[in-house]
């Protein structure tokens, strides 16, 4: 029999800071921009890592972390994994994880045209955030508390509506990027280089151009683009909001100590996807409109009629 105990002690340790730690980091991020992508450095640096092979690494971790730790079930008391089957809801839902991140780690990055450098620190943050993250979900997923809360799952309509809101996210996430790669395929031909005034470009900081990455950016259209600067965040926290409503019971609101308390790590992941992602859609929303004077205004940054 295994001490269950300390590995509890742990779990709740790190989920506690998890909950606390993007609070404490939210205000700053709308002051400090995350350097990478648009906001790249724009002088070279021996900081500066390759955009694609850092984002397959730090993303590869997540799925890596998740496995290891459903698989070893640290939060029961035999430590046996939960079935390895479709038919078990944890594992179902295990499954809707590992394809999330089939696409973001792999296929997704894979299919880039091109993508800008990062500093070092963009994949070292994301590495801690998805060891921990991953770690967290699997230990939980193989939990007897998400199995006592999963069982019969498959017979409640609000496990299907949380489903139905995960698939709509992941979808909704992969058809808003395809338009922004669509971007950056079409700058990458020659005639549409020569139509854009030769924007084959990377941009700074600042906003500035600088030759010589082959970055193009544009005022992307269609779908959700409509309404807001970047529905691919949007698409993204509705995707893990369903995959909570679907995971486990929702965290008491009524006082920080009461959320930190209760909340589970599928809301965790929620709740950090918001607080770290927002203030960069809003910079980058502010980007766009001093960037492109034709950028529309009716646009808002991630939700739409809202922010």
């Amino acid at each position: 029999m295994r001490d269950t105990q300390k590995a509890q002690a742990l779990y709740d340790l790190t989920r506690g800071w998890f909950a606390v730690v993007p609070l404490v980091i939210f205000p700053a991020t709308f002051v400090f921009d995350a350097p990478f992508g648009r906001f790249t450095p724009s002088e070279d640096s021996i900081f500066l890592v390759d955009g694609l092979k850092s984002w397959i690494f730090m993303e590869l971790v997540s799925p890596a972390a998740f496995v290891y730790a459903f698989l070893r079930s640290p939060l029961s008391v035999a430590g046996t994994a939960p079935p390895i089957t479709l038919t078990h809801p944890p594992t179902f839902l295990a499954a809707l994880f590992l394809l999330h991140y089939l696409n973001r780690a792999l296929i997704s990055p894979l299919r880039t045209p091109s993508r800008s450098k990062s500093h070092i620190s963009v994949p070292a943050s994301a590495v801690a955030f998805n060891t921990v993250n991953g770690s967290l979900l699997g230990a939980y997923l193989s939990s007897p508390a998400a199995q006592t809360f999963l069982s019969g799952a498959f017979r409640r309509p609000v496990f299907w509506i949380g489903v139905g809101a995960w698939a709509a996210g992941f979808v909704g996430n992969i058809v808003h990027d395809e338009i922004l790669l669509n971007i950056r395929r079409n700058a990458k031909r020659p005639t549409t280089a020569a139509r854009t005034g030769g924007e084959d470009t990377d941009d700074d900081a600042n906003g500035k151009k600088k030759k010589s990455k082959g970055e193009h950016y544009a005022i992307p259209h269609g779908l959700l683009y409509r309404f807001i600067s970047y529905p691919n965040y949007f698409c993204e926290w509705a995707e893990w909001l369903g995959f909570a409503v679907a995971a486990s019971p929702a965290p008491s609101v009524a006082s920080l100590s009461l959320f930190v308390a209760t909340v589970s790590p599928p809301w965790l992941f929620v709740f950090s996807e918001v607080l770290l992602m927002l203030p960069r859609a809003w910079k980058g929303h502010k980007w766009y409109h001093s960037r492109f004077a034709d950028y529309p205004k009716e646009r808002k940054a991630v939700i739409p009629f809202l922010i």
